[in-house]
């Protein structure tokens, strides 16, 4: 059953040069984990933000986002309220930035459940205490009463995790969730998320700029560049036989998570901005395959290769060069 699915998505600005987003194709079904990747700026967020119904302001908005079957893309208010309160939930990469620093834990955790859904106190805090426990904070009871500057990032972040299961979602949107985190706590987290995500039967998207983590944690990957998907594949796949020369350069400037230490090679120049534009293919001035006067003239779009979908005017000569 496919939870998440965006169509040709496309978010452009007026003020850009070229689109934030730039015809869209993913999906997530219930049970797996999918993981977006891409440098900075590639519009990983704004994919992450549109399963919401959460768009730029004054943007233009064309193809669709459908979240459960509900399309997104010009819905109205009573559709987008029952998306956000009982379909999907989000976790932000920065959990001091999700709460508000001068009320407690508690009424972060249990406002949505009284307010939206009707629980009564005493219930919406028995619910806290059993999903603040399921995401491993030891004496849960006491962090409701607690103030978010009392409490430690990664415990912070196993709070805003408790908060986006409090009305059983079936889509759990991650955007970075471990990126503030001390690599330890980032494994700890982690860990949990996978839990949740099995035990639940989760559709779950991951936005990651890091592609080992992705790799590590996900079942298929969506490579984004300048708001394009460039490749798509089962991870294994991508990750023992990258066919585009981005998802090639990023698992080459990443250091792995196990084995010996490599030797990083970074991807030379920098990430095309929302102020540049270009005719052809958005990574040929940094690519090192790229072909002057083919590769700089059109964009490419993505093209079954065997298990993959890659938008590279290459893949086929390059595949049978390697």
């Amino acid at each position: 059953m496919t939870l998440l699915a965006y169509e040709e998505l496309a978010v452009t600005l007026p003020s850009m040069a070229r689109p934030i987003l730039d015809g869209i194709d993913l999906h997530v079904c219930a049970g797996e984990v999918v993981a977006l990747v891409g440098e900075s700026g590639s519009g990983k967020s704004v994919t992450a933000r549109a399963a919401l119904g959460l768009f730029p302001a004054g943007a233009e908005i064309t193809g669709r986002v459908r979240v459960d079957g509900t399309d997104l893309v010009g819905a109205d208010a009573a559709s987008l309220r029952t998306v956000r309160t009982a379909t999907a939930s989000m976790i932000y990469q920065d959990p001091r930035a999700a709460l508000n620093p001068v009320r407690r834990v508690g009424d972060f955790l249990t406002e949505p459940l009284r307010l939206v859904h009707g629980w009564s106190r005493e219930g919406a805090n028995a619910r806290a205490v059993e999903l603040l426990t399921a995401v491993g904070l030891p004496d849960p009871a006491r962090h409701l009463n607690q103030y978010p500057h009392e409490l430690s990032g990664g415990m912070l972040q196993r709070v805003v995790i408790a908060a986006a299961l409090t009305t059983e979602p079936g889509l759990l949107l991650c955007d970075e969730p471990t990126t503030a985190l001390d690599v330890s706590t980032q494994a700890e987290i982690l860990a949990i998320l996978g839990r949740l995500q099995r035990d639940r039967g989760l559709g779950m998207l991951l936005i990651t700029h890091d592609i080992e983590l992705a790799a590590a944690s996900s079942d298929r990957i969506y490579v984004m560049y300048a708001g394009r998907i460039v490749e798509t594949a089962p991870v294994t796949h991508l990750f023992t036989a990258p066919r585009h020369p981005y998802t090639a350069g990023l698992l080459g400037s990443s250091p792995p998570l196990t084995g010996p230490p490599a030797r990083l090679t970074p991807i030379p120049g920098a990430p095309m901005g929302l102020l540049e534009s270009a005719p052809g293919c958005a990574f040929a001035p940094r690519c090192p395959d790229a072909e002057p006067g083919r590769c700089d003239r059109s964009a490419p779009r993505l093209e079954r290769h065997g298990p993959a979908e890659v938008a590279c005017h290459r893949t086929a000569e390059l595949q049978e060069d390697r």
